[in-house]
């Protein structure tokens, strides 16, 4: 059984809080969209999920054991995070960097191996281009298909669909929403219509606070949603398809 816990986690960087005591329960077979306004802690709890944030107070568990506690190589194991921004240390080929992927989860990779995973993500095109010559869209592909060839057990995405065109955009939200039938999949959104029209859980925050959990129905219709954004927004629904734009800007 796989079970990420959030346990009143507080984060503070200097002298101000990121997080203050937010706390939720996830499980395998949820894909989980994190959404909130500028600001609001949604990269910092996910960075304390991957274990990257130590808390001030609080823990992330996976399966009943405190993250902080596990080692590097545990951790990579079992959880599977896809940053906001990347950059290895020195210029290197796409082939070269998923076998260094594929090689944290296995203790042989053949060439085989590394073939049907650079074809099942749909980088074979990029497999010989350099790091550097990769545009933003093309290097958020590479990231999350070195993340997905692992098969981690959690998928951890902080907006992993910026920087991509819309035909791209909703291919990764699908895959990202999918991998959660089999596994927990657990993604920041940026974009709130994709997060509800792709994602059975919505998890709100506002000033590092959970102000909102429940299935997607639930919170697309709760008002809190114009509290929380300052906006009142159009809700369409076309069948099984739900839609969620901004509207006019709520006056203070």
């Amino acid at each position: 059984m796989v079970t990420l816990k959030a346990q009143e986690i507080v984060v503070r960087l200097q002298a101000r809080t990121l997080l203050h005591g937010a706390s939720f329960t996830a499980r395998r077979g949820e894909s989980i969209a994190i959404i909130g306004p500028n600001g609001a802690g949604k990269s910092t709890l996910l960075k304390s999920l991957a274990g990257l944030l130590r808390p001030a107070s609080g823990s992330a568990m996976y399966d009943g054991t405190s993250i902080a506690s596990m080692t590097a190589a545990s951790r990579a194991s079992v959880i599977g995070y896809v940053p906001q921004h990347f950059n290895p240390h020195w210029d290197i080929r796409v082939a070269d960097l998923m076998q260094i992927s594929l090689e944290r989860s296995r203790a042989l990779v053949q060439r085989e191996m590394l073939d049907t995973a650079l074809r099942t993500h749909d980088i074979g095109p990029l497999r010989d281009r350099w790091w550097s010559t990769l545009s933003g869209g093309e290097r958020n592909r590479v990231l999350l298909a070195m993340v997905l060839a692992t098969e981690p057990p959690v998928l951890l995405a902080d907006e992993p669909a910026a920087n991509l065109d819309p035909r791209c955009k909703l291919e990764m939200v699908e895959r990202l929403s999918a991998y959660g039938r089999t596994a927990l999949s657990i993604v920041v959104m940026h974009d709130i219509d994709l997060a509800f029209r792709y994602f059975d859980r919505i998890l709100l925050l506002n000033d590092g606070r959970v102000v909102a959990d429940g299935a997607t129905a639930a919170v697309y219709d709760a008002p809190i949603l114009e509290d929380v954004f300052g906006v009142r927004f159009i809700r369409t629904e076309h069948g099984n398809v739900r839609t969620i734009h901004p509207g006019n800007v709520v006056s203070k």
